[in-house]
């Protein structure tokens, strides 16, 4: 199949956000269509190989007919006019090709969500957790996803609403977790947590994690939470440092809805999202978290293996 004809020869079948209820977590399965020839690219420039990757890459793409979509970072490197902010290139590109490590991964999971546009993510950070694709096989998995040689790994996302008197002072939708923490002071917090409107313990100590399947290797693991496959429909709560031996990490189901109330007084207090957006807290302010409507939709290939990645990157069973 050539490039040109990659996104044509799809059927022209819409791509509905679907809810929570229709199907497991993960799906993995086909692309079902893309409407236009576009790919967005994001990336950060810190990486020191960035500038010459962008440009091999616009100039490889651009000579496939394939309309590249840049947002502003990503112009100035190139020292082009124009570019998209990133919200708009999230609403008008069908994949996006995210250069970096799992900080920007997270970032364009949260861009892309409301649309469910694919996200193929390449190393060039650390860990690369999230990551599909190595920088030296760029260019071979991009022609598999031309030649449609790839899967859509399907991954649960969290919608969380901070309430303050009555009000919704912040809103977001988040991949990995939300946290609830303490100031920079060295004493602990007070939380209030309630699943499905039924009280279920006050934890004292340096915070909470709520975090996704996916989150669960995240900070979650850090604080002594469980690893748990993304196909697996459930959303983790991690205790951090909590001040009860007791007080251990809690699997609820995934369409549980959490509600945590800060109950101390700590003016340092956060509610922070995906480890990237912070919202500061006020005593009675209450956290409500569930899980998204929406998905993020990570391009995989079909021998890519969880359990690998596990090993690889994790060092997973090393003994």
């Amino acid at each position: 199949m050539s490039f040109g004809s990659w996104f044509d020869s799809m059927k022209l079948i819409s791509i509905q956000s679907r809810t929570f209820h229709e199907a497991p977590h993960p799906v993995v399965r086909r692309p079902l269509y893309m409407k236009s020839k576009s790919i967005g690219i994001l990336t950060k420039p810190k990486f020191p190989e960035v500038k010459s990757t962008v440009q091999a890459v616009v100039t490889w793409l651009r000579s496939r007919s394939i309309d590249v979509l840049l947002d502003t970072t990503a112009t100035a490197l190139l020292e082009e006019p124009g570019g998209y902010q990133k919200t708009q290139l999230a609403g008008k590109a069908d994949v996006l090709l995210v250069l970096g490590g799992d900080g920007t991964m997270l970032n364009a999971a949260r861009l892309a969500g409301e649309r469910g546009i694919p996200i193929l993510g390449v190393n060039m950070g650390g860990l690369g957790f999230l990551t599909e694709v190595m920088l030296e096989n760029l260019y071979p998995s991009l022609e598999r996803v031309f030649a449609n040689d790839y899967v859509l790994d399907e991954r649960l996302m969290l919608k969380t609403h901070v309430h303050r008197h009555g009000e919704t002072v912040a809103r977001g939708v988040v991949l990995n977790d939300v946290v609830i923490s303490k100031g920079t002071l060295a004493r602990m917090i007070e939380l209030r947590i309630a699943i499905q409107g039924q009280f279920v313990t006050n934890l004292r100590g340096d915070g909470l994690i709520v975090s996704t399947p996916t989150g669960s290797t995240a900070y979650s693991l850090s604080a002594g939470g469980p690893i748990i496959n993304p196909a697996v429909q459930a959303l983790i709560l991690t205790p951090i440092c909590p001040h009860t031996l007791t007080h251990r990490p809690l699997i609820v189901p995934a369409d549980a809805q959490i509600e945590v109330v800060l109950t101390s007084k700590d003016d340092g207090a956060m509610a922070t999202l995906d480890g990237q957006v912070g919202v500061a807290m006020t005593q009675g302010d209450t956290v409500e978290i569930k899980a998204s409507e929406y998905l993020t939709r990570l391009i995989r290939f079909p021998e890519s293996s969880y359990y690998e990645v596990l090993r690889e990157k994790l060092k997973w069973g090393d003994g």
